[in-house]
C-alpha cells in the first residue's frame, strides 16, 4: 500500500509541474530606456529615459505584469522599477547571457504576466529565443521605444507584437 501512495504522489507531481510549464503566458520585453552617459559602464538614465520610464507605467501597466526581471544595470532596472513600483513587485535580477534560465523561471512559474527589461543587443535576442525563430535583429543605439508582447498558450507561442511606446 505504501509504494502505491509513493506512486500515485509522484504521479500527481509530474503532472502538476506539466500544468505549470503548461499555462498561459505574456512575456513583455522592453529594451532600457535612454541612458544619460554613453561612456560610462553603468550609467543612469536620462531626462528622456525617465520620461520614457513613466510612460512604460501606462503602456505596459495594462498588461498588469506580476513579475519583473531586469540584466544589472541601472538603467534597465530603472525602467522597470516605476511600474514595479505601482504594482508592489520587486525587480529580480537575470543574466542575459542565459536565456534559457530566464525561460525556465518563466514558464516554471505561477505568474502568468512578465516583463523583462534589457539591452539594443539582448532583448531582440530574447524575443528569437523564446519563439525559437530568428525574426528580430539588434537594435540600433538610438531605438529606445519598442515593446515586444509575446503570448504563450499551453507553452506554445500564439502571437507577437511589437508596439511603440
Amino acid at each position: 500500500m505504501k509504494l502505491f501512495s509513493v506512486l500515485v504522489l509522484i504521479l500527481a507531481f509530474i503532472c502538476a509541474s506539466h500544468a505549470v510549464q503548461a499555462q498561459n503566458k505574456t512575456i513583455i520585453l522592453v529594451r532600457h530606456a535612454e541612458k544619460a552617459d554613453a561612456t560610462s559602464q553603468d550609467p543612469e538614465l536620462s531626462a528622456e529615459g525617465t520620461q520614457r520610464a513613466e510612460r512604460l507605467v501606462k503602456v505596459g501597466g495594462k498588461y498588469k505584469p506580476g513579475a519583473f526581471y531586469s540584466t544589472n544595470f541601472k538603467r534597465t532596472r530603472d525602467t522597470l522599477a516605476p511600474l514595479a513600483a505601482k504594482r508592489m513587485k520587486t525587480v529580480e535580477i537575470y543574466d542575459a547571457r542565459k536565456p534559457a534560465e530566464l525561460l525556465d523561471l518563466i514558464t516554471k512559474s505561477k505568474i502568468k504576466r512578465h516583463m523583462v527589461a534589457g539591452h539594443s543587443n539582448s532583448v531582440p535576442g530574447l524575443a528569437n529565443f523564446i519563439g525559437k525563430k530568428d525574426v528580430f535583429k539588434n537594435l540600433d543605439e538610438s531605438e529606445y521605444g519598442v515593446i515586444w508582447v509575446i503570448r504563450m498558450k499551453n507553452g506554445q507561442i500564439v502571437k507577437t507584437e511589437v508596439i511603440p511606446y
